[in-house]
């Protein structure tokens, strides 16, 4: 992982713990609390990859195991949001295109949501934590679903298009200029596809224009 990786990561981390922790705890929101560490660790891994998206789960979750008011034991959401990392990180496209749906992120969301709440509750049963049993496992799912889904479309894209600049990726710079990025589907449900075949047919017309110019230039040469 290259240095502005890093960089990036831990800046990001940091200023979702500091946002989870002083103003998203303190909503008092019925069931979970929408999980700004989850959808950091989903944009980063949707854009490095399976195996930068483990390490950087794993970070973000060890820090959120030791940062006050934690209390769980340690290494718990660590493992949670390894796991989570790197399963969304094998969406990645291996030809480093983009993701321009909508949709695909956000069953991404809606997914590593529930499973993150699954295989937390799952880990504290093993070491002997009930606390899901009390407050309802399904009323957990089905909030933590709603809450990330929503703040989602604020988050993730932003996320995704900061680590491609911090990459100096030149993908990032054409889809930035032309509006077809995963950041336009996400508010637009798929607008981007509609401006590609747009420029794609345009670029088609032009095409045959000039074909069709350079055929009667040949026909007035051979006359």
């Amino acid at each position: 992982m290259r240095f502005n990786r890093m960089l990036l990561s831990t800046t990001l981390v940091v200023v979702a713990l500091v946002i989870q922790v002083t103003v998203l705890a303190r909503l008092q929101l019925p069931g979970a609390v929408p999980d700004l560490m989850l959808l950091t660790v989903l944009g980063l891994a949707m854009v490095y990859g399976h195996v930068a998206g483990a390490f950087i789960g794993f970070g973000a979750g060890l820090l959120a195991d030791i940062a006050p008011p934690a209390d769980h034991a340690a290494g718990r959401y660590a493992l949670v949001l390894c796991v989570i990392g790197y399963l969304a990180g094998l969406i990645r496209p291996d030809n480093g295109q983009q993701l321009r749906s909508a949709t695909g992120p956000m069953v991404v969301v809606v997914a590593a949501a529930i499973g993150s709440t699954l295989l937390y509750a799952g880990v504290g049963a093993l070491v002997g934590d009930t606390a899901a049993r009390h407050v309802g496992l399904g009323s957990l799912l089905f909030t933590a679903a709603v809450y990330d889904l929503i703040l989602a479309p604020f988050t993730v894209p932003l996320i995704m298009w900061l680590a491609r600049r911090s990459d100096n990726d030149p993908l990032a710079e054409s889809q930035s200029s032309h509006g077809a990025d995963v950041a336009s589907g996400w508010l637009t449900s798929g607008t981007g596809l509609r401006l590609g075949a747009q420029r794609s047919g345009l670029r088609i017309r032009a095409a045959r224009t000039r074909a069709a110019r350079a055929g009667r230039i040949k026909g007035v040469k051979r006359l």
